[in-house]
Order: structure tokens, then C-alpha cells, then sequence
């Protein structure tokens, strides 16, 4: 799910603009409701509560909604939403939907949630005045971008896991197919980056296949397994769970 709320303008309270930079807020850890107290201890114990559904939709964005058709960069915010406020990308999170929220890079309170009125000499309310409809379209090509790079991909892979039975440099990745589209998918790749990176940095095209055991040792990494389809387009990367 993709929220869009709070993107109508470039310019902030303090008159510094920003056109060409749309904020995409992206949740870490799922709520409990989603994910069991279980497999949280185990995302925690391998390093992946920065790597949940969410925060793998936010880089998928950022990759393919990053170039001269949108003009933008996406600036990836690792946190649920901004402090006091919430947004309706919330309760699809409670449910167990991926889902972001876009809100503009900086905000003016004056013309948010305001009655319509001038105080002292201030106008405030949200007008048409105060659009920035260029900006407007620009975070529209965003999310149309994002939009179509989804329903073009193969879907994610399922039920990824990393094999953890023995003390190894080497990595064994295992995943089953996308849920549906699977006759789509022509290739899988598996993706890493240092602990510390925030975004992919490598990638291995490792074939048609349901399993790749990689001479890079899981300890010093974060991997992804991603789908990809004849045509070239990727879906989201999913994180393995170890298996023993």
C-alpha cells in the first residue's frame, strides 16, 4: 500500500524549497499482530528488523522510481511516521500489508489540518495557492513508477531461508516460487549489502533455480532473493529466515 499524504507542496515553513526530494516513511519491526513474538526473536538475533516487508518496498521504490522520467529522489525515512502524527498506511501494517507513506520533504503546519482564515497578518489553510503542481506531478510519476515496476515484476519468492546447520564461510540460500506468477519468473537474484549499508550494493543473477550457495559468509552480510522475469523487471527482495 502506497500513502500519499501530506505531498502537495515543495516548500516548507521557512520558505526553503525542495522540489525535486519526496520523503517515504517506512515502518521496521511489524507489529505483533502480524508477525509472532517467535519470529521477532529471530529477526532480532539475525540482524533483520531493518529488513521486514516494509523496508524492502521502500528500497524497491527508491531503485526503480530514482531517474529522469521522475526527476526525484526518493529520500527513504527508516521510521513508521513522523513524531505525533500518523498516517493510513497504519492499519494496512496492522493487517499484514507492505505499505509506505510519501509526505513531502518540507512541511509548512500552517497549512495542514488549519481552519481557513488569516491571524495576524498569516494566512492559513490548505489552498490551491500553496500547491506546488509540478512537485505534485513529479511524486505522481513516483508512485505510477512504483505502481507499474510491481505489476510488471514476478512477485516475491517465498519461504526463504538460509541453511545455518553447520559452521560455514559459505552462504546456502533455499526459496520457493512466488505465490502466483511463477511461470513469469525467468531468473532469481540473490542481492547483499554490508550490515550497515541502507541499500543493495551487490547482486547475483544465480539462475532458474531454488537454491545458490555463495563463497560469502552470511555472518558479514544481509541477503535478499528477488525475482526477476524475461523482460528484466525485479520484484522486492525477501530476507531468508535461518533454518537449522
Amino acid at each position: 500500500m502506497l500513502n500519499n499524504d501530506i505531498v502537495g507542496s515543495s516548500t516548507g515553513d521557512d520558505g526553503t524549497k525542495d522540489p525535486y526530494v519526496i520523503r517515504l516513511f517506512s515502518q521496521g519491526l511489524p507489529p505483533l499482530s502480524v508477525e509472532s513474538s517467535s519470529t521477532r526473536e529471530t529477526r532480532l538475533s539475525i540482524g533483520g528488523e531493518n529488513d521486514t516487508p516494509a523496508r524492502n518496498l521502500a528500497r524497491f521504490i527508491k531503485e526503480v522510481a530514482e531517474n529522469s522520467a521522475t526527476q526525484m529522489n526518493v529520500s527513504v525515512i527508516y521510521r513508521l511516521d513522523r513524531y505525533l502524527r500518523s498516517g493510513d498506511h497504519r492499519p494496512f501494517l496492522e493487517n499484514g500489508y507492505p505499505a509506505v507513506r510519501f509526505t513531502e520533504p518540507r512541511e509548512d503546519f500552517a497549512h495542514q489540518h488549519q481552519n481557513v482564515r488569516v491571524e495576524n497578518g498569516k494566512q492559513y489553510g490548505d489552498l490551491p495557492q500553496f500547491c506546488d503542481f509540478e512537485f505534485i506531478a513529479r511524486v505522481a510519476r513516483v508512485n505510477g513508477v512504483a505502481l507499474w515496476s510491481l505489476a510488471q515484476s514476478p512477485g516475491a519468492p517465498t519461504n526463504v531461508r538460509v541453511n545455518t546447520t553447520a559452521l560455514t564461510n559459505d552462504s546456502t540460500l533455499y526459496w520457493d516460487p512466488p505465490l502466483a506468477g511463477e511461470e513469469s519468473v525467468k531468473s532469481y537474484e540473490v542481492v547483499w549489502r554490508a550490515t550497515s549499508a541502507p541499500f543493495w550494493t551487490d547482486v547475483a543473477d544465480v539462475g532458474l533455480v531454488n537454491q545458490v550457495t555463495l563463497h560469502l559468509s552470511k555472518d558479514n552480510v544481509v541477503f535478499g532473493v528477488r525475482a526477476r522475469s524475461a523482460d528484466g523487471s525485479r520484484g522486492v527482495a525477501v530476507l531468508p529466515f535461518p533454518v537449522a
